[in-house]
């Protein structure tokens, strides 16, 4: 029996040097036994742990996919995962395209595995809020958060760049990350005892957290899938959360008793033509796997995917860029200034917003950096291209009759390749399966014109465009 001791829960290096000299000893899964330095040790465990086997010769590979796999797993909580690592390892050195088998039940764990990593690294980038501590030159930010994991040096580096200027600190009871400007560096975990009060950040907050929460697109079961309430103790807006969905009720409740009291006719849209496919996502299935999407390099600094929202029956969808400052934080598409110009623009074309699906092309805001602002920077193809299964399996599952494409970062998510604005703009064209596409520009170009009568002029084209997308809605409705 070989008993391996690691020398911390996240020894990934550690555990890979024993796991490959075990393997080309050929030492079976059930002849190991793993456990972590300061553990209490097993009432038949030997004195001193193995040591490592001296491999002479022979060599094996593995994948990236399954070192990318373990890395992530071996941070989960599991005590039992350094022994699913290793038979996972164990059979793959005789069959390499194991890891290729989603079915497969040690493949499957695994991955389960390092899913609930990466969720927990994105809860973590969602939900830490820091709290001041001195004032001025002298201030130091420090939060306190709670991982299910042992995600806190994974996560690290997002607040290092996210925020570059101001020293802080992340207390969990696992390990501290600190932040000096310069470095990362940490320390052991401590108690919640340890961590800052309430300070004169928290109103602000509040008020930012107000300001975005839209009463209109309340789904309380799915904010409550994105943010547990779990979390809501450590956050200075769980405060107002429960006023905020009351007076969303109270208001609705008004609508509803101010309405008409004859009977309105059941709004039905047109049965979809036989040559459609049926849809094959689930939204809320997609909007759960694409929190943890991995497809590009921009989910390594961006807050949290931005998905698409809106009706599941709508007729219309909305295709912008991608999200923007205020949408990476709030986890909302077109909720910025850009969101602002697109709902009085679609007001004013006679477009029902709320019978309309919103979503970009690109699901993760990219950015520079600089000090405390976040510049945006326009997707490339590689990013467009990682990013359109999404796009693709939204048309999907919504079946919409016409895409509206603004923005030429858009247009070459919907058509599949780079498509000029100018020539397309404002006509109806053919895409497969009867659906059409129209493209115009994004209400972001209008905010950055520098001239104001261009300005006017271009945000009335703006709104002829969308009239078209208006007539169709109307049509759609009269046909209902």
């Amino acid at each position: 029996m070989q008993y391996i001791m690691l020398d911390t829960e996240t020894d990934f290096d550690g555990w890979r040097k024993a796991a490959r000299s075990l393997v080309l000893h050929h030492v079976p899964p059930g002849a190991v036994t793993w456990t972590v330095q300061g553990h209490e040790a097993e009432l038949f465990a030997p004195s001193s742990p193995s040591p490592i086997l001296e491999v002479n010769d022979g060599t094996f590979t593995v994948s990236a996919k399954f070192v990318e796999l373990a890395k992530a797993a071996i941070l989960h909580r599991d005590s039992e995962r350094f022994a699913i690592l290793y038979r996972l390892l164990f059979r793959l050195k005789d069959n390499h395209d194991l890891i290729e088998v989603a079915t497969d039940p040690d493949v499957a764990l695994v991955t389960a595995m390092a899913k609930a990593v990466y969720r927990d690294e994105h809860k973590m980038h969602a939900f830490v809020r820091f709290r001041e501590i001195g004032r001025e030159r002298q201030a130091h930010y420090v939060a306190w958060f709670e991982p299910e994991h042992h995600v806190v040096k994974l996560a690290a580096p997002f607040f290092a760049k996210r925020f570059a200027d101001m020293p802080w600190s992340i207390l969990t009871p696992d390990l501290c990350a600190h932040w000096d400007g310069h470095a990362l560096s940490f320390t052991p975990g401590v108690s919640k005892s340890e961590a800052p009060g309430e300070d004169r950040l928290e109103e602000t907050w509040r008020r930012y957290y107000a300001s975005i929460f839209n009463p209109a697109r309340l789904k309380v079961k799915a904010m409550q899938a994105e943010m547990p309430k779990k979390y809501w103790r450590n956050l200075p807006e769980a405060s107002i959360i429960k006023p905020l969905i009351e007076d969303a009720e109270r208001m609705t409740g008004a609508m509803i008793a101010n309405a008409a009291t004859d009977p309105h006719k059941p709004q039905k849209r047109p049965e979809a033509p036989m040559r459609r496919k049926p849809a094959a996502d689930d939204l809320e299935t997609l909007r759960e796997e694409a929190a943890h999407c991995r497809a590009c390099h921009l989910y390594k600094d961006a807050t949290q995917t931005v998905f698409g929202e809106g009706p599941k029956n709508a007729n219309i969808m909305l295709v912008g860029e991608q999200p923007g400052d205020k949408e990476d934080l709030a986890g909302h598409p077109f909720v910025g200034p850009a969101g602002q110009m697109l709902d009085r623009a679609l007001e004013e074309a006679g477009v029902d917003r709320k019978k309309v699906y919103v979503t970009n092309a690109v699901k993760h805001f990219k950015f520079v950096p600089r000090g405390k602002v976040r510049l945006h920077q326009k997707p490339n193809t590689p990013e467009i291209r990682a990013c359109r299964q999404w796009y693709e399996r939204e048309v999907s599952a919504i079946q919409p009759d016409l895409i509206v494409a603004m923005g030429a970062t858009a247009a070459q998510s919907v058509f599949g390749k780079i498509t000029p604005i100018g020539k397309n703009r404002g006509r109806l064209i053919e895409l497969p399966e009867g659906r059409k596409a129209l493209v115009t520009v994004h209400p972001s170009y209008l905010l950055r014109l520098p001239d104001p009568e261009a300005k006017v002029l271009e945000y009335r084209r703006f709104v002829e465009d969308l009239k078209i997308a208006a007539g169709l809605q109307k049509k759609a409705a009269r046909a209902a």
